[in-house]
């Protein structure tokens, strides 16, 4: 027996100083002389101990001063950037009858669909470059378009559309989406037991910033002393004050930071072998479980933002009061607060993948529930009704995919790049079910 101890605590040692992770079952079964009772006392020895790993063991903190510092700062480029994504309902409105209004709904979805495509695709690119280790120079690349992007749409004229598409839509988007998937995968950097609720936490930012930025550029917009370009500026500079915040608290764990390729021991930088090297995307799609994962979660992009951005001028069009409506977004996003942090602490008892499935089935069916809810004809209940339970479905499908797929990664070095494959994808799922159905609004 004592040999058989020996030969466990070994091969753990080493499973820790490569990897961060234990699998002492399996090497309870494979090692000893076979007898049934040692056996099974190593077993539940190895389950007692994969279950209770302190943070030294597994190699990740679970908490502490940075990496809830790094939470707070992911938490704040949500707000700032895709929680401003999720306003754009009100640039929609704004612009469909006022600033752009010699344009048509479909044209003007176009802007918002780019803005959620490029805030997804790149995640293809960021995430590899996360992985690699260049975490905050990304953060810094956002604040700079961040800043460029809005302060440009401010000075833009009203009429002029490819002057709103390029800044809002383009460069608003490319801004957003290289803070995106690295905001999200960083929280893999220091959380593996809790990490449904800690992506859960980061990413309630967004709902938050969704609740807040809308009634503020509403009020900003239709104020007669501010009016649409020193709105714009205000909320501006409201943005990167809160980017400047985050880039100078959120720090990446240095153990997944390498800055580059790995080294051999001679200091040369190891060449992949294979295909599978060169593009991990192929050896990832070749797992059952991520192939599915990746085939279903794209398909409920298509449909997750439409409401976002059309159910304000959707529900004014169909004689809503304006005055409520201009809360509806922000209703949908209230509750998506509660979607994104409640079902991330059940979670672990539910079931990560059993919750998540749960949920975007939830999503999908609120989700024609729109159109009856806003032509119904008799109030406001219905509107409150469909924002509330589409908000809250909806918060949770967001919350719950990236860690979904962290938990199908073999190390933590490969979150980044393996959210960004699904959301880049997803990306262009997200553009063609933003834009396309705008054909049928009025």
């Amino acid at each position: 027996m004592s040999d058989r101890l020996t030969v466990i605590d070994l091969v753990t040692s080493s499973q820790l100083e490569s990897h961060g992770t234990v699998s002492t079952v399996g090497v309870g079964v494979g090692v000893g002389d076979g007898c049934g009772d040692g056996t099974e006392m190593e077993e539940k020895k190895g389950a007692h101990n994969s279950s209770a790993l302190s943070p030294s063991e597994s190699g990740l903190p679970e908490g502490g001063h940075r990496a809830w510092l790094t939470i707070f700062g992911a938490f704040l480029v949500q707000y700032a950037s895709f929680g401003y994504i999720n306003a754009f309902g009100v640039y929609q409105d704004f612009y469909v009858r006022d600033y752009l209004s010699n344009y048509s709904p479909s044209d003007i979805g176009w802007i918002g669909g780019v803005q959620i495509f490029l805030n997804f695709f790149l995640g293809v690119f960021t995430g590899r470059i996360f992985d690699r280790g260049h975490f905050r120079s990304l953060i810094i690349g956002s604040i700079l378009l961040h800043a460029i992007a809005l302060f440009s749409l401010s000075l833009s004229r009203p009429g002029s559309y490819y002057q709103v598409f390029l800044t809002n839509g383009v460069a608003f988007g490319l801004s957003c989406g290289l803070s995106y998937i690295p905001s999200l995968s960083v929280v893999g950097h220091y959380f593996e037991r809790r990490r449904a609720l800690a992506v859960g936490i980061v990413s309630s930012g967004s709902a938050l910033g969704a609740v807040l930025h809308p009634i503020m550029l509403n009020k900003l917009f239709n104020s007669p002393h501010v009016g649409f370009h020193t709105g714009i500026r205000i909320s501006a500079a409201l943005n990167i004050l809160l980017l400047v915040i985050a880039y100078a608290v959120m720090k990446p764990n240095p153990r997944f930071s390498p800055g580059g390729p790995p080294k051999s021991s001679e200091g040369d930088e190891t060449q992949p072998r294979n295909w599978s090297d060169r593009f991990p995307v192929l050896r990832w799609l070749r797992e059952p479980a991520y192939a599915i994962s990746v085939f279903a979660s794209v398909f409920s992009f298509s449909g997750t933002f439409f409401p976002v951005f059309y159910l304000q001028l959707d529900a004014i069009t169909h004689g809503i009061d304006p005055t409520f409506a201009f809360y509806a977004l922000s209703i949908i996003n209230a509750a998506s607060i509660a979607g994104r942090t409640i079902p991330g602490a059940l979670a672990p008892h539910v079931g990560l993948f059993n919750l998540g499935s749960a949920m975007i089935l939830a999503m999908g069916a609120v989700l024609f529930c729109m159109a009856p809810a806003v032509s119904s004809g008799i109030g406001i209940a219905p509107v409150v009704a469909f924002a509330l339970l589409f908000g809250f479905f909806s918060g949770a499908a967001i919350a719950l995919t990236p860690a979904m797929f962290a938990q199908l990664a073999e190390d933590s070095s490969e979150v980044g790049a393996m959210l960004g494959v699904v959301f880049g994808v997803g990306g262009l799922f997200g553009l063609l079910g933003k834009a396309l159905p705008t054909f049928s609004l009025p």
